[in-house]
């Protein structure tokens, strides 16, 4: 039995059902618990999707005088306990696994920055539509981790974000990127001797086509990489 600790959030059962079964125990991570103790107590961190990181985390404070017109919509006490969630399970060795949000704030964590709004910078549709998650094809950087996971260099995510990685933190690459550039994958740039860490901008847990290799896959990988360790 392996344990599996996840960041809470509003769709956090969803993230619970996409993992949860008779091999894999899945703990809640949360400010409102306050049980950052419980970190060690997984063997791997999936960090879930949700609100806007504080731009004041990565340098921008400023942001937030158009807080409305770039759409923040943030939580600094959620904020301050991931990042400390990060920092434990980095300290220790954990696989990470970055969903949407995840990306975002593990990106912060290692010193990088983010768009606030991707509405000037793109054509694609990124955040949904009338409820629903868009779709885009993504591409692989050859030879990384996440090609390596997938077996391709292209496929199809689905999309709900209306922020991204803009520098790239330290020790980081991006691996994976839409037409125009924006970033939907990194990971570290030497993984040797390293635990496992791969931060995707999509929503694998939520995919319509769980057989698409870029959920069912990515999956696999990180309890395969857990159960290794």
């Amino acid at each position: 039995m392996i344990t599996i600790g996840i960041t809470d959030c509003s769709k956090w059962k969803n993230y619970h059902n996409w993992f949860a079964s008779e091999n894999v125990k899945v703990k809640k991570l949360s400010y409102k618990e306050n049980n950052l103790p419980d970190v060690e107590k997984c063997d791997g961190i999936v960090l879930s999707g949700g609100e806007d990181v504080h731009p004041k985390y990565y340098g921008k404070p400023s942001y937030m005088k158009k807080k409305d017109e770039l759409k923040l919509d943030v939580n600094e006490e959620r904020d301050k306990f991931e990042l400390k969630v990060i920092d434990k399970a980095v300290k220790n060795k954990k696989p990470i696994l970055g969903i949407c949000r995840g990306l975002q704030i593990a990106n912060v964590y290692f010193g990088g920055t983010l768009i606030p709004d991707l509405k000037e910078k793109t054509k694609i549709r990124h955040s949904k539509n009338e409820g629903y998650d868009q779709t885009h094809e993504v591409k692989v950087e050859e030879g990384s981790c996440l090609s390596a996971i997938i077996n391709s260099e292209s496929g199809i995510v689905n999309s709900a974000h209306h922020q991204s990685a803009e520098k790239i933190g330290r020790g980081l690459k991006a691996t994976a990127t839409d037409s125009e550039g924006i970033v939907e994958a990194i990971e570290y740039k030497n993984p040797k001797n390293k635990p496992f860490l791969l931060l995707v901008q999509w929503h694998p847990e939520r995919m319509k086509q769980q057989e698409n290799t870029l959920a069912k896959n990515i999956k696999e990988k990180f309890l395969d990489e857990i159960r290794k360790r």
